[in-house]
C-alpha cells in the first residue's frame, strides 16, 4: 500500500473508493478519535485553558487500526469534509499518527466540496498543509461550550433540580420560545370585522371587493354594531368602477439553498425535522450526489452553471434561460464565499432516476428533488405577473379588489404552477402572494350590481410559536448559530425535556421556563442575543486568522468565573411548580402529577419514590371522534411522534395523524393519514419508559 487515505465515514470511504485506483487504501475513523473526557472538565485552566483531549474508549481500537495501517503505507491523504469540524479531526489524526511515530511519510491534507471525479481529481492533484485557523476556530467553540456546560451545571443542580444542563447557545435558542410563550399568554385577542362585497359586471362576471374606506378614511369596524350599520348604508347604494390601475410585476427565484434555508424549506414543505433534514444530506454528499450540505455560501460553480442552463435549454426551451447566468450574494457578513450553495453534482439526475437506487429511501428521493429543483429554477428566467387594483366607489364607501394573471410562468413552470393558487414557495423563502382573484375585464365608471354583501368576524391572532424553521430563521437573523450548529441546537433542548414540540410547534416546559429565567437573571450578558452574536463573530475571527482563539476564552472566562462565583452563594433556590391532575394513584390513593419523560408528559404518582405508579396522559383537543364521538386525545407512538386517538382505546381503535374536527366544526390541522403500525399499541409504553 502506497496510500492510506482517512476520511470519516464508511459510506464516504465506499463513494470515494469508486473514483481512487487500486494505490490508495481508504479508510473511516468513524467521526472524532480524540476529544474532550467524557467525565472529566477537560480543560486546564491553569495553563490558558488547554484542552486535554483524550481517545475516547469506544474509538481505541479504531485508532490502533490506523496506526497499524499507517505503518505500511507512504503517504497519508486526510480527507475529512471541507469545514471547521472535519478541518479538526484531520488535525486530531495527524497528531495521533505522528506523535507515536506511527507515520513518517508525507501527510497531506485534501479539500472537496462533492464527491465527483473532477473534485477528487483537483483535491489530490492540489493537497495542502492543515489549516490551524480553522482547527482553532473548532476548539474555541468545543471549550467555550465545555466551560459553560460543565460550570454551569452543578449550580443548576443545586439551585433547581439534579441532572439539568446548560449550553451557551443552546440556552438562547430556549429563550427565544419561553418568551414568545410568555407573548402568546399575555395576549389578548381584539375582534374586528371585515365586508367584502360580491359584485357583477353588466356581462354577468362576478367579482369579490373588499371594504376599505369611508368618507376618505381608512375603515376600521370593530364589532358586529358598527358592521351592520355599514351594511345598511351599503345594501341600497350604487356601485361604480372609480379606478384601475394595471402594472407587470416579476418574482424572481430563490437562490439554491444554504444549511439554513434547506432546514427551513424541508421543515415546511416535507416536514422534517432539522435533525432529520442533515441526516438525509449527509447521506446524499457521501453518496456524491449532492454538494456538501453544511454551507452558508450561495456560490455556484461555473461547471453546474453550465450543465444547468443547459438542462434548462433543452427540457424547457431558450425562453426561459435568461441571458447570463444568475449569480446570488450572500447576506451574511461572515459568508464563506470560497464554498458553494447546496446543489445537486449532476442536474442530468432527476429524482425519478434516484428511487431504485440502493440506500435511498423516500424522504432521500423528496429532499434530493427539493435540491435539484431550487438548483435548477435559480437559473431560470422570472416568472411575470399583470397586477390589477380596481378601486370601487359605493356612496361615501370605496371597495377594493386585486388580482393577478400569470403572464409568463418562468421558473414556475418548473414546479408545475399554472395559476397562483399553486404558489411553491413557502413562509421561509418568500412572501406568498395575496392577489390571486382573476378579474373581468373592468373601465372606469362601469355600473356594477351588487349580489351579495358579506360581513365577516375576525379576532387578531397572537404571534405564533415558534417551528424547526422560524427558530433556524430567528437565530439566523440574530448572528447566532453557525451551518453546523442548527440542527443539534434543536435537538438538544428537545432531549433535555425543556421544551416541547405540538402540532410542530415548540413549547416551553415548566422545567424550561424555569432554568430560561435562572439563567437569565443570573447570566444576563451571557445569554443575550446580541452578546452570543459577537461570541460568534469572534469565532469567524479566528477562523480567518484574524484573532488567537485563547484570547477569546480569556475575554469570556473572567467575567463569567466571578459571576458563577457571586450565583453560588446569592442565587435563591428555585422551586419547580408541579402540575397536578385530577386523578388519584389507583395504588395509594395520593393525587397522580404531570411528569416529563423521554416521550413527553405521562402521569406519576405523588408519593414518589414510595410508589413508582405511572400511567399515560392524554391531553384533549376540543374534537369528537369520527367512530364512537368519544373526545379525542393527544398520543405518543413508541417513537415519540404525536398523533390523534380516541380517549375510549382501546374498545376503540381510532387513530390519525390529522386533528378531526373540533366540537365546533372547525377543521383540524396536522399531517395527513392514519398512523403507522406502531401507533396506539404505543400509548402504555409512554408511561413505561
Amino acid at each position: 500500500m502506497q496510500n492510506l487515505v482517512i476520511v470519516e465515514s464508511p459510506t464516504k470511504a465506499r463513494t470515494l473508493s469508486k473514483f481512487l485506483g487500486d494505490k490508495f487504501r481508504i479508510e473511516a475513523s468513524m467521526g472524532h478519535i480524540r476529544d474532550l473526557p467524557r467525565s472529566d472538565f477537560g480543560i486546564n485552566l491553569e495553563n490558558n485553558f488547554e484542552p486535554e483531549y483524550v481517545i475516547p474508549r469506544d474509538k481505541r481500537k479504531k485508532v490502533n487500526e490506523l496506526k497499524k495501517l499507517s505503518q505500511d503505507a507512504d503517504e497519508l491523504w486526510l480527507a475529512t469534509d471541507p469545514d471547521r469540524e472535519g478541518e479538526a479531526i484531520a488535525w486530531h489524526i495527524k497528531f495521533l499518527l505522528e506523535s507515536g511515530k506511527d507515520f513518517g511519510g508525507k501527510i497531506h491534507r485534501v479539500e472537496f466540496h462533492e464527491i465527483t471525479p473532477e473534485a477528487i481529481k483537483d483535491a489530490f492533484e492540489h493537497p495542502r498543509e492543515i489549516n490551524m485557523p480553522l482547527v482553532d476556530a473548532q476548539q474555541a467553540r468545543r471549550v467555550l461550550d465545555r466551560i459553560v456546560g460543565y460550570q454551569l451545571s452543578p449550580l443548576l443542580w443545586k439551585k433547581i433540580k439534579r441532572g439539568l444542563s446548560a449550553g451557551r447557545v443552546q440556552s438562547i435558542a430556549l429563550r427565544l420560545i419561553v418568551e414568545r410563550e410568555r407573548e402568546v399568554e399575555a395576549f389578548k385577542a381584539i375582534e374586528y370585522w371585515s365586508v367584502e362585497a360580491d359584485l357583477e359586471t353588466a356581462k354577468k362576471q362576478s367579482f369579490k371587493a373588499l371594504l376599505v374606506e369611508y368618507q376618505g378614511k381608512k375603515l376600521t369596524i370593530e364589532n358586529e354594531a358598527q358592521s351592520k350599520e355599514h351594511l345598511d348604508r351599503l345594501k341600497s347604494a350604487p356601485y361604480m368602477v372609480d379606478k384601475v390601475t394595471e402594472k407587470e410585476a416579476r418574482r424572481y427565484p430563490a437562490p439554491p439553498f444554504t444549511t439554513s434555508t434547506l432546514q427551513q424549506t424541508a421543515g415546511n414543505k416535507l416536514h422534517l425535522t432539522a435533525k432529520k433534514t442533515m441526516m438525509l444530506a449527509q447521506n446524499l454528499y457521501e453518496q456524491g450526489l449532492i454538494t456538501y450540505m453544511r454551507t452558508d455560501s450561495l456560490n455556484i460553480a461555473a461547471s453546474a452553471m453550465t450543465a444547468s442552463r443547459d438542462l434548462i435549454s433543452a427540457e424547457f426551451g431558450a425562453k426561459y434561460l435568461p441571458a447570463a447566468p444568475r449569480a446570488f450574494k450572500s447576506n451574511s457578513k461572515n459568508a464563506q464565499e470560497a464554498h458553494e450553495a447546496i446543489r445537486p453534482t449532476n442536474v442530468k439526475l432527476h429524482s425519478d432516476d434516484m428511487k431504485n437506487m440502493e440506500g435511498m429511501s423516500r424522504d432521500h428521493v423528496r429532499l434530493y428533488d427539493l435540491i435539484w429543483k431550487r438548483l435548477i429554477a435559480s437559473q431560470m428566467n422570472e416568472a411575470v405577473f399583470n397586477q390589477t387594483a380596481v378601486d370601487v366607489k359605493s356612496g361615501d364607501y370605496r371597495l377594493r379588489a386585486n388580482g393577478s394573471v400569470i403572464l409568463f410562468d418562468g421558473w414556475l413552470k418548473l414546479y408545475g404552477v399554472t395559476s397562483l393558487e399553486e404558489d411553491p414557495a413557502t413562509p421561509a423563502e418568500q412572501e406568498v402572494d395575496n392577489k390571486k382573484q382573476i378579474l373581468p375585464p373592468l373601465s372606469e365608471k362601469d355600473d356594477l350590481n351588487l349580489l351579495e354583501l358579506l360581513p365577516l368576524q375576525h379576532f387578531t391572532e397572537p404571534p405564533p410559536r415558534y417551528t424547526e424553521a422560524s427558530l433556524i430563521k430567528k437565530l439566523e437573523e440574530l448572528g447566532i448559530g453557525r451551518p453546523s450548529t442548527y440542527a443539534p441546537i434543536l435537538s438538544t433542548i428537545q432531549d433535555r425535556f425543556y421544551v416541547t414540540r405540538e402540532e410542530r410547534k415548540f413549547k416551553p416546559s415548566v422545567l424550561g421556563t424555569a432554568v430560561n429565567d435562572f439563567l437569565v437573571k443570573y447570566f444576563p450578558n451571557v445569554f443575550d442575543y446580541k452578546f452570543t452574536a459577537q461570541m460568534e463573530d469572534a469565532l469567524d475571527e479566528v477562523a480567518a486568522g484574524q484573532r488567537q482563539w485563547k484570547e477569546i476564552i480569556a475575554e469570556f472566562f473572567k467575567p463569567f468565573a466571578e459571576t458563577l462565583a457571586k450565583t453560588q452563594d446569592s442565587a435563591e433556590k428555585i422551586k419547580i411548580a408541579v402540575e397536578m391532575s385530577d386523578k388519584v394513584c389507583p395504588k395509594c390513593g395520593k393525587n397522580l402529577v404531570v411528569r416529563m419523560g423521554r416521550f413527553g408528559k405521562f402521569l406519576a404518582c405523588s408519593g414518589f419514590p414510595d410508589c413508582k405508579h405511572t400511567e399515560a396522559l392524554a391531553e384533549a383537543v376540543n374534537a369528537k371522534c369520527p367512530d364512537d364521538g368519544g373526545d379525542i386525545v393527544i398520543r405518543k407512538t413508541r417513537r415519540g411522534k404525536t398523533f390523534y386517538g380516541c380517549k375510549n382505546w382501546p374498545d376503540c381503535k381510532f387513530a390519525s395523524w390529522t386533528k378531526p374536527k373540533s366540537a365546533t366544526g372547525e377543521p383540524g390541522s396536522a399531517e395527513e393519514g392514519k398512523t403507522e403500525g406502531d401507533g396506539v399499541a404505543a400509548v402504555d409504553n409512554q408511561a413505561k419508559s
